[in-house]
């Protein structure tokens, strides 16, 4: 009986070895994902700074930043938005403040389109 009882006690330690190892391997692929997709999003956020960085005035850069200050969200997609212009030839190089200021006004006028019902 004591030979049966080992070699239970050793199959039940060798399947929880193994769903350990199993645990530490999808940890450690999650991991890798995740350091992976950062990577990416820098690379990503690297390069429409530096293109902002060609394309705008300092004076605009500087607007920019405030708005991430309130809003980073909204800031992300602005600066996604004017990455791409700039990158088709959708405005003149550097864009300055004011253009900025149109820019930004006439995307607050279609966020202002949605209304409020109270119930």
């Amino acid at each position: 009986m004591t030979a049966n009882h080992d070699d239970e006690l050793a199959a039940l330690r060798a399947r929880r070895m193994k769903e350990i190892q199993d645990q530490l391997q999808a940890q450690a692929a999650q991991q890798l994902e995740a350091e992976t997709q950062a990577q990416q999003h820098a690379a990503e956020t690297a390069n429409v700074e530096a293109i902002l960085r060609r394309h705008l005035t300092p004076d605009a850069r500087a607007r920019l930043a405030r708005i991430a200050l309130v809003e980073p969200k909204r800031a992300a997609s602005i600066k996604a938005d004017l990455a791409a212009m700039a990158e088709q030839g959708g405005f003149e190089s550097p864009m300055s403040d004011a253009a900025l200021k149109q820019i930004l006004t006439q995307l607050s006028k279609s966020r202002s389109n949605a209304s409020v019902r109270r119930i």
